[in-house]
């Protein structure tokens, strides 16, 4: 007789999976979570009380193909958080805060204990984010990914106050542009950067290089940084203008994104430190200048734009939430929302 195990889905290993993760998920509860794990719909309830006209902001996406990194070096604790932290900053940029996250894990041959590891890491960014994990799905596929690989999306709702949306829409010519400094490639360009190290010059991730000081594999799985600490104190003092998440794209793409018409931006890459792991790439690839800030974010992870006679002022902000390493990396321009950088790449 065949049954569905034969066929390469088990339902056994699924409950498993299941029984594994419950706690991982109460542990992200907050108070406005209603429903449990299992249910067919997550509830959560919204506090009115605390926002006059509430609006709620939603984000999808993935950690790509980091995952082929996490698979060669079998260290799947990190990518949960990378993908929720990566969703936080998302809505971060438009002013919201988190309320709660869903993820979606599939994989050809189900593995409890690797799909434990990976949702330990999306359980523990959930709570450093003040976010609750309030559902999912797993879902085994056989056939359709290779043995021993997966993929993960999330999925999350935040929320803002109408009032203090952040939309880019007051950014005029003469606001300074502050960066904020990436941990590394976060979750973008890591197609290149595979391709650079591990088939263009045979590298492997425990390959060990001085200017990383750590191997190649630790220096790709560093993780996607969450900006909310930081950048919440500076949206309750209302001096935030405009914000852009520097993902796949990298400044030259994604700055565009928060400025409104008639507006450009100038961005002096002498004014931060690139980490080494740029510099690495774009020399054993021979890649030039302007594809490496359009394929990675160069070391800067967001980018916020406020008045020029307050940066000092947001400075300090960002320096008492504990980030000290912002940098006044350029100003908006008159223009056609498009980045020039000076000196040219």
């Amino acid at each position: 007789m065949i049954d569905y195990k034969a066929a390469g889905v088990d339902i056994d290993a699924g409950n498993e999976t299941v029984r594994r993760i419950k706690s991982l998920a109460r542990s992200t509860f907050t108070s406005g979570v209603l429903s449990e794990i299992g249910s067919f719909g997550g509830l959560f309830a919204l506090d009115r009380e605390a926002y006059r006209e509430p609006v709620l902001v939603s984000s999808a996406d993935g950690v790509g193909t980091k995952l082929k990194v996490a698979f060669m070096t079998g260290r799947h604790n990190t990518v949960g958080a990378d993908l929720v932290n990566h969703c936080v900053n998302d809505i971060l940029a438009q002013g919201a805060r988190p309320l709660f996250f869903l993820d979606y894990l599939a994989t050809g041959r189900l593995s409890p204990a690797i799909a434990e590891q990976v949702i330990a890491g999306v359980a523990r960014g959930c709570r450093e984010n003040g976010c609750a994990l309030i559902g999912g799905e797993t879902a085994e596929m056989p056939g359709f990914y290779a043995d021993g690989e997966y993929d993960i999306a999330g999925f999350i709702v935040g929320v803002v106050e109408k009032s203090r949306i952040v939309d880019g829409r007051t950014i005029g010519p003469g606001d300074a542009l502050i960066g904020l400094p990436s941990a590394g490639l976060h979750t973008n360009g890591y197609s290149l950067a595979r391709h650079v190290f591990f088939d263009t010059c045979h590298l492997g991730p425990d390959s060990a290089r001085p200017e990383l000081g750590t191997t190649i594999g630790d220096g790709l799985l560093a993780p996607h940084r969450s900006y909310l600490g930081a950048v919440g104190p500076l949206l309750d003092a209302g001096l935030v203008k405009g914000m852009a998440h520097i993902t796949g794209g990298g400044i030259t793409e994604n700055l565009p994104r928060v400025l409104p018409d008639r507006r450009g931006a100038m961005i002096h890459p002498g004014t931060w430190s690139v980490p080494p792991i740029f510099t690495l790439i774009e020399t054993l690839g021979s890649i030039s200048k302007a594809e490496m800030f359009r394929a990675f974010n160069m070391g800067i992870g967001l980018i916020v734009a406020c008045d020029a006679d307050r940066v000092q002022e947001v400075l300090g902000v960002l320096g008492n939430a504990g980030e000290r390493e912002g940098r006044i990396i350029g100003q908006v321009t008159a223009g056609d929302r498009t980045v020039r950088y000076v000196p040219p790449l």
